[in-house]
């Protein structure tokens, strides 16, 4: 379902000609519920960055919302090392800040604000550095269509009808009607995002819930 499709299906459920602002309004906001419900590969990303020696801050990326992972890549051997995720007083209290800092390689990382994250360590060498993170997609509103519209549009479709039943002041029959079809789809969602796409996930801190497998006969 492209931008085009769902603006009309939108008009032509509720019978009603909305402004442009509106419904693209009542669009984003759906996107926004169904992007903060459940974790999906098109939410995700990774960029390449290099730690400075001495430098515990390193910066993250502007579309940035929350890791997923970060990997420290040794300049020598190549090798991956994920970093554990802690809170900044256990790196403070860890590895103080005091005239003499500590240096090496980084093992933990810490969310300090919104633009950067704190290292421990002190990096002792200029590393790369690959991060995995959360962010939201262009919007169908401009991007005209969407891995969303493309994929589930039952999600995206009953979202924004539910938007616009808040808008509308809409019946309650009509507003349950809409609330079901989109429990239904966003749980057919939640189930591919978060059940069969994680399956065989290696990190188990990661949302993820049981899935039907096929059954092996005994005997």
């Amino acid at each position: 379902m492209t931008y085009t499709e769902l603006v009309a299906a939108v008009q032509s459920y509720t019978e009603n000609q909305y402004s442009t602002t509106d419904i693209n309004l009542f669009i984003q906001n759906a996107e926004q519920r169904i992007y903060n419900t459940t974790q999906l590969p098109d939410l995700r990303k990774n960029v390449t960055g290099k730690m400075t020696t001495g430098n515990k801050y390193m910066g993250l990326p502007t579309d940035w919302l929350s890791s997923f992972s970060m990997a420290v890549i040794d300049p020598v051997t190549n090798a991956y090392t994920y970093l554990l995720n802690k809170d900044v007083n256990f790196i403070r209290e860890s590895f103080p800040d005091t005239d003499t800092p500590f240096f090496g390689k980084p093992e933990y990382y810490s969310i300090f604000d919104d633009t950067a994250m704190l290292l421990g360590p002190t990096p002792d060498a200029d590393y790369d550095t690959e991060l995995h993170y959360y962010y939201y997609p262009e919007t169908i509103v401009t991007a005209g269509s969407t891995w969303l519209g493309s994929n589930f549009d039952s999600a995206l479709l009953y979202g924004t009808l539910l938007e616009a039943a808040a808008f509308m002041l809409s019946e309650p029959d009509t507003v349950a009607n809409y609330t079901a079809r989109y429990q239904e789809a966003m749980g057919l969602l939640t189930g591919l995002g978060e059940g069969k796409n994680r399956r065989d996930a290696y990190r188990s801190g990661q949302a993820r819930i049981p899935v039907p497998g096929r059954g092996r006969r005994i005997g």
